[in-house]
């Protein structure tokens, strides 16, 4: 017997289908000059590519690398352009289907269950706040601090002696929600200071001294809508007026300089910047949380993927910031401290001369609030899996960012008041 569906089911359930990527391609190019830069701006016109590095066209210059991905159909002309033109490219990923696969590279002691070596979808950390909770109840809180667009809690845990009133360090992950590496780093975090106090001398020291604020998702529903429908979803999941396209950078929401490059004013842009400056109900959450909080705030660090960096202001300006031979020794010294384990060597400096050009991002929003440590940490790797870092590398980009984390805030504790 033949079941025939509606047609109104079948589109809704075609409209639904996870996004595959067979056969799709990822383009390193290095334009030698300006005008092998405007050669990759004019293909991005008429082509649909997804910058990975840098985040948008507008940013493209000569001697950067930049990073795209193209889908199978374009890919053939791309690569042609590239080579009438004469222009240096490898192709990072050949089937982006099968590195998407090939991430979850490592098995599961028992399925179902958080792991601190996998990649956890949303259901799984939320079960692992409360655990944490249920596990150290005198060390570990939870706090809803707001919700998403689409009604999901925003949960920042709070790390340290309850009820006191300390120094405090607010760290986030998984702005963007295809870089998955992020929201594992500060599972692990949380994980690694419960376990360890009482028994690793600094870790103890921090925590019986300060209070860590932990936002392990930042942008829930865009990091659900990267685990069931489309892996490469960088955004929010909001809806914009006017505009079928879905979805704000929150990192170019925060009102620092929020109006000042144009090219993130296009809803469809990967890098759309919202309707106003604290616009999304995300950022809201944060920035109200962090000002509510400001007087015990020191620092304020956001985990991102990837490019091996460790950042600091400004995004939106050339000029440095007052303290910025105290942010440029710290990032020296972190970056040196998180090479002593593995040699990954990470690059530092102002956002605007060391990635490229930013508007309204939370680093900046938080310095010119009155946070004087703020920085920005892009994780592994350098390219060669970009956002598809596999499994196996996640306890090896955790123990190493940790060590500058840890020094970051042993720093503060000692110079700040």
């Amino acid at each position: 017997m033949k079941l025939i569906l509606p047609m109104s089911l079948i589109a809704t359930t075609l409209a639904i289908a996870p996004v595959r990527f067979d056969r799709e391609k990822v383009f390193r190019v290095k334009p030698q000059d300006e005008k092998q830069a405007d050669i990759i701006k004019d293909l991005a016109k008429t082509n649909e590519l997804d910058f990975w590095y840098p985040s948008a066209t507008h940013h493209v210059a000569a001697n950067m690398t930049v990073d795209f991905r193209v889908s199978e159909k374009e890919s053939q002309a791309i690569q042609s352009a590239l080579d009438q033109n004469n222009m240096h490219y490898e192709i990072l990923i050949h089937d982006l289907q099968e590195e998407i696969e090939k991430q979850f590279d490592v098995k599961e002691d028992t399925p179902g269950r958080h792991s601190y070596a996998k990649y956890n979808n949303w259901e799984k950390i939320v079960a692992w706040t409360e655990k944490m909770m249920d596990k150290h109840p005198e060390m570990v809180s939870r706090i809803k601090i707001g919700s998403t667009v689409e009604n999901n809690p925003l949960y920042v845990l709070k790390i340290g002696k309850k009820n006191e009133k300390r120094k405090a360090i607010f760290m986030d992950c998984g702005i963007h929600a295809r870089e998955w590496v992020s929201p594992a780093f500060c599972q692990w975090f949380v994980y690694q200071a419960t376990k360890t106090y009482g028994r690793n001398k600094i870790m103890t020291k921090l925590l019986d001294r300060m209070n860590f604020y932990i936002l392990p998702v930042f942008n829930v529903d865009g990091y659900i809508w990267s685990w069931t429908k489309n892996r490469m979803w960088r955004k929010n999941r909001s809806k914009n007026q006017n505009s079928k396209c879905i979805g704000t950078d929150l990192n170019r929401n925060f009102n620092a300089s929020w109006n000042s490059i144009s090219d993130t004013k296009n809803p469809c842009a990967e890098n759309y910047r919202g309707s106003a400056p604290e616009s999304e109900k995300e950022t809201k959450a944060v920035t109200d949380f962090i000002r509510s909080h400001l007087n015990e705030i020191k620092v304020y660090i956001t985990f991102h993927s990837y490019s091996q960096m460790l950042l600091f202001p400004y995004g939106y300006t050339s000029k440095l910031p007052p303290n910025h031979d105290v942010l440029a020794k710290v990032a020296k010294i972190g970056t040196d401290v998180l090479s002593t384990r593995y040699e990954t060597r990470y690059t530092y400096g102002p956002i605007k001369s060391t990635i490229y050009p930013t508007s309204g991002s939370s680093l900046d929003w938080a310095y010119d609030l009155g946070i004087k440590y703020t920085f920005a940490f892009e994780l592994r790797d350098k390219g060669k899996y970009g956002f598809l870092l596999p499994e196996s590398q996640i306890k090896p980009t955790c123990r190493e960012t940790m060590l500058a984390v840890k020094f970051i805030a042993k720093y503060i504790l000692k110079h700040t008041s």
